[in-house]
């Protein structure tokens, strides 16, 4: 921005050049991943508001009294899992340079393991999956929605047992589905060489 700004100045095209590549580009990108993440929990989570919540409606959590203690747990739980989430954001932001400079990997490829792509990837399976799962819940679901009756409705735990042993083994094919295509996108890279 300040080499748009200041196009004919040294000092401004100097300060490009350090910030387009190397060390202190990826400094700046995670300082700035990390600002960010923290700024956002601090203007959308509330944890006062949610323990006077969990206070009013009668909720707790285990092991914590209400009130300012559950605040204050949090928000340190809140503090912490920012911090990993802040950290596996900033993988997901350098992880395609450092494979296409440090491992001499195709930019194209690169761009696959990082960023967008590799979110966009593990978004869809975790829906798939969910939507697996929803499915063959409902499909041996022994209740009022297949028999039409509101009373007794589980008559016992073996419909359960059948509908949790099929979505194992639907999920298993699913997960050996997934791994088929990342060890063939793999093999394909590899091949290519």
């Amino acid at each position: 921005i300040v080499s748009w700004a200041f196009p004919n100045s040294p000092t401004a095209r100097q300060i490009s050049e350090m910030l387009s590549t190397g060390w202190l580009h990826y400094a700046v990108l995670a300082a700035m991943i990390f600002f960010f993440s923290y700024f956002w929990v601090a203007t959308q989570f509330q944890p006062a508001q949610i323990a006077d919540d969990l206070k009013k409606y009668g909720g707790y959590i285990p092991g914590v009294r209400p009130g300012k203690p559950t605040a204050e747990f949090l928000d340190f739980t809140m503090t912490r899992l920012t911090f990993a989430g802040a950290i596996f954001l900033t993988l997901i932001a350098v992880l395609p340079s450092l494979l296409s400079q440090g491992l001499h990997v195709p930019q194209v490829t690169a761009q696959f393991f990082g960023g967008t792509s590799l979110l966009i990837i593990v978004g869809v399976m975790l829906d798939t999956m969910r939507q697996v799962e929803t499915h063959l819940i409902q499909r041996h679901y022994d209740g009022f929605l297949r028999k039409g009756r509101v009373r007794g409705g589980f008559t016992g735990r073996s419909a359960y047992v059948r509908g949790e042993a099929a979505a194992q083994r639907t999920l298993m094919w699913l997960y050996v589905g997934i791994a088929i295509i990342v060890i063939g996108g793999v093999a394909a890279f590899l091949a290519s060489k």
